[in-house]
């Protein structure tokens, strides 16, 4: 080995203690991130002294969260990002608002300088990206409430740490001359930014798709693994040209390209990528905890941990009332907030470069971070083990959890006011269902009158199977949200052919994803009550009941064969146009001939 290059030594050093690691550390039951974080300090400066350039492995590794990102953003459409526009913006202000402030208070008071509080509350209120969407992912809480509120905070903050390094130098030791080359300097830097994001929304519009496309063409899966690659590094490269997070940039590339046909192909091809840097990223959080600090002043460091993640939990417990966040999932959404975030590494390193603070107070803040990181993961279990049950049994329900395999020949994933209609008419006539739903209020509600809802989400496939997918006749998916309606339905479709689906559309555009996966039975979920009002309208206009209920079945029978008509060409905006039209005039025309005949045949009596 004495000739071996440095990387591969180091390579095999970071592979053997994940693999010894993370396997030990899931085997008692703490999970993966605890494995890495400990694999990390066993091998790093302060363990058995295998790896010392924790600078390097910790900007490299970072990369990790950068591909989280794209994948997270993949999952996002444009549209469905811009419906989370005021939870982030609202939700996340307030967070990050609300923490710093407390933080800056609470530290003024103890005697600490303002400029050094400002900066370390405003490090503080900012969590880890990583572990929380680890987390999420792992325990499939991005799809609930509390998961779409935590991501959104959490992208906030990526958001908010660019006016926060932006503060760093006015609070710096500068002289009065330098004030105005400096704002001179911020407003470049925000043309620049400007810039930037507009060129990738325009080239992710129209210069990604068709290179990917082209590249695809080629038939060489290598060569699209790696324009996949290129396309996250080279937008990465162009977010820190200009001073902005990676990994910011790396999810505004995915949501340019979660309505790509290529989306799926992207996830594939990256996935792995994302694992191993994010395990590498949590081995070098690990090795970066600075125990030498941690023993000069043992006290000093339990107290700025312990106070930040307790006036951190403060705020971010209230914020979770505000929100109306269900009881079981607020422990956890509260926890993966209060700890710190690996931007505040660079925050407090760049506050020691612009002289706002010595540099011993940043590594001191820093130490307190990659503790309060170290620290969550093994919270997390014992909440899980300790707090969940009883907090459940003293503020809110106990969700049931499918635990037994279900035998029922009907499936039903989700119960609002759609799949609770469908639940009552099949128990009314003898059958037996299987219901899922993962919203607690819901379920509260629901046993209230006498029905028996497990708690759990239907995009994961083990609850599937246990739900009977595997022997069930048929599978209602009646959830509000569109991708995971079109999620339960390609899982059901790829694991279990047999199930017939009925699903329930939320508008044309769901209906026609839901007929391109084959599924025949799709009901619009307002079509039939909005006919049933058009009926009342025209009795009210003086139609006889039969007159009224005879239009309304006509035009449900003619839309009904208009939207087959329609449905290869609604991807073609032109094509589409053009048959709505011709189909709205000929129904026109016939209701008018069909009234034309009908007055004809009124003196004779025949209509009454």
């Amino acid at each position: 080995m004495e000739h071996a290059p440095s990387w591969l030594i180091n390579s095999l050093i970071y592979l053997s203690a994940a693999v010894i690691a993370v396997p030990l550390s899931k085997a008692v039951g703490l999970g993966s991130i605890i494995g890495y974080l400990a694999a990390g300090i066993v091998i790093g400066p302060w363990g058995i002294g295998l790896v010392n350039n924790v600078e390097d492995i910790l900007h490299f590794a970072e990369f990790g969260v950068v591909l989280m990102l794209f994948l997270v953003g993949l999952e996002l459409e444009p549209k469905r990002l811009w419906n989370l526009r005021r939870s982030i913006f609202g939700w996340g202000s307030l967070q990050v608002v609300g923490c710093a402030l407390l933080l800056a208070l609470v530290a003024v008071a103890c005697g600490v300088g303002w400029r050094l509080a400002v900066v370390a509350s405003l490090g503080l209120a900012l969590s880890s990206t990583a572990i929380a969407l680890q987390v999420m992912q792992e325990r499939n809480l991005l799809p609930t409430r509390s998961g779409q509120a935590a991501f959104s905070i959490l992208l906030f903050q990526d958001v908010a740490a660019i006016p926060i390094l932006a503060l760093l130098p006015l609070l710096g030791v500068v002289s009065a001359s330098n004030e105005t080359a400096t704002l001179m300097e911020y407003m470049q830097t925000a043309i620049k930014i400007i810039a930037v994001i507009a060129g990738i929304v325009l080239g992710g519009r129209l210069l990604v798709r068709p290179l990917l496309r082209w590249i695809a063409r080629s038939k060489t899966p290598e060569i699209f693994t790696a324009a996949a690659l290129l396309l996250v590094v080279g937008i990465s490269a162009l977010m820190l040209l200009v001073g902005l997070s990676m990994a910011l940039g790396a999810f505004l590339a995915g949501v340019l390209l979660a309505e790509s046909e290529y989306r799926r192909e992207l996830e594939t091809d990256i996935e792995p990528f994302k694992g191993l840097l994010l395990g590498l990223f949590f081995i070098a959080v690990g090795m970066s905890i600075d125990f030498g600090v941690l023993l000069q002043s043992p006290g000093v460091m339990a107290l700025v941990v312990v106070g930040f993640l307790a006036l951190k939990g403060m705020v971010i417990y209230l914020l979770a009332r505000h929100i109306q966040l269900p009881f079981q999932e607020r422990p956890v959404f509260i926890l993966l907030l209060a700890q710190g975030g690996e931007f505040a590494f660079v925050v407090f390193q760049a506050a020691a470069g612009a002289k706002v603070f010595p540099a011993e107070t940043a590594s001191l803040l820093i130490g307190a971070v990659a503790i309060s990181m170290l620290l969550s993961p093994l919270i997390l279990v014992a909440v899980d083990r300790l707090v969940l049950p009883r907090y459940a049994k003293g503020k809110g329900p106990v969700m049931e959890e499918i635990s037994e395999q279900q035998d029922a020949p009907v499936i039903i994933a989700g119960f609002g006011r759609y799949g609770q209609i469908i639940a009552r008419v099949l128990t009314a006539d003898g059958f037996s269902t299987t219901v899922l739903d993962h919203d607690a209020e819901m379920i509260e509600a629901a046993r209230k009158f006498g029905f028996r809802v497990f708690y759990g989400d239907a995009t994961r496939l083990d609850l599937l199977r246990t739900a009977g997918a595997a022997s069930a006749r048929v599978l209602v998916v009646a959830v509000d949200d569109v991708e995971q309606s079109l999620e339960i339905v390609d899982l059901a479709r790829a694991h279990f052919p047999a199930l017939t689906i009925v699903a329930r559309a939320r508008d044309v555009t769901h209906w026609n994803q839901l007929r391109d996966r084959g599924v025949m039975r799709v009901e619009r979920e307002l079509f039939e009550s909005s006919l049933r009002s058009a009926r009342s309208v025209l009795e009210l206009l003086g139609h006889e009941p039969h007159a009224a209920r005879q239009t309304a079945m006509r035009f449900r029978q003619h839309n009904l064969e208009l939207f087959e008509k329609l449905h290869p060409h609604y991807k073609d905006c032109s094509k589409l146009i053009a048959v709505v039209k011709q189909g709205r005039q000929q129904l026109e025309e016939q209701m008018a001939q069909e009234r034309a005949q009908q007055v004809q045949r009124q003196p004779h009596g025949w209509d009454r």
